[in-house]
């Protein structure tokens, strides 16, 4: 065999084995490819959520998800999808990408906070306690959860401030009820709504007035007895409302405020005089 033979077959091994290497790289690329293309596709998300374009953002964020759904990253795209469509005020989009959340990833250690987005996402749509009371309750019913499922996260604070203002909200759509059939003379379902405030809204600041047409409306229907109980509920927790002497004006004149002596509540009697009419 001449030099040149010997140099062409060693040429050829050469190329072979550069080949099939080759060959071995391509595939480990193509292994650590998928990861790497989902955190380019979610980082792209983040570029233009940080642009504001939350529609696309999501987009991206949703087409990240679904490139490596086993990847760590999968959940917290979407998330930032939901999160995307909320800070722009797409709430029922957001609310479709969270509803998906907490089916496709149970137990997932932000649970607490797609329901606490979630609750926000109904909170922020109420605007007439008369006509969104589809969203009080369910923003309700959301920070409860948060309240009683996970109450020592950081969303359960908020979301105890936020429910008190939720139940004034829903405290005075059943005020505003119970006056309009007071106008309309049906005491019957006034009454009924002034003793839901009475016995679910107690803190808020409608239980004084609530307190006050339960007297008049018993007064007014002969029921004599029941406006004096009531008339010694509002007195003993808050005799210094304008309510407390309005409410005890209504009755006769043996029935007078000089003859209760009254301290403010310090022993649950708002609470026992409650389970007196339920």
């Amino acid at each position: 065999m001449n030099l040149s033979s010997s140099f062409i077959y060693i040429l050829f091994f050469i190329l072979i084995f550069a080949c099939s290497k080759k060959e071995e790289k391509v595939t480990i690329i193509t292994e650590k490819n998928l990861e790497t293309q989902m955190m380019e596709v979610y980082n792209q998300g983040m570029e233009e959520f940080e642009r504001g374009d939350a529609i696309y953002a999501s987009k991206k964020f949703s087409e990240a998800e679904l490139l490596y759904p086993q990847s760590v990253w999968a959940p917290r795209a979407a998330l930032m999808s939901a999160y995307s469509h909320f800070s722009q005020g797409y709430y029922n989009y957001a609310i479709n990408d969270l509803e998906r959340f907490l089916i496709k990833y149970k137990n997932h250690p932000q649970t607490v906070y797609a329901f606490y987005l979630m609750a926000l996402c109904h909170y922020n749509q109420i605007i007439d306690e008369k006509k969104d009371f589809n969203e009080i309750l369910l923003s309700k019913k959301y920070f409860e959860i948060i309240i009683n499922d996970f109450p020592n996260t950081e969303y359960a604070s908020d979301s105890k401030y936020k429910l008190e203002l939720i139940n004034e909200i829903i405290a005075s759509k059943e005020m505003y009820l119970a006056r309009y059939y007071v106008q309309r003379e049906k005491w019957i379902p006034a009454i009924n709504r002034l003793k839901k405030i009475v016995n679910d809204h107690s803190t808020t600041i409608f239980i004084e007035e609530a307190l006050y047409r339960l007297v008049e409306l018993h007064y007014k229907l002969g029921l004599v007895d029941e406006a004096q109980k009531y008339a010694v509920l509002l007195g003993y927790n808050y005799r210094s409302s304008q309510w407390y002497e309005a409410g005890y004006k209504i009755l006769n004149k043996d029935y007078s405020t000089k003859k209760i002596v009254v301290e403010k509540d310090k022993s649950g009697f708002l609470q026992k005089f409650k389970n007196i009419f339920q």
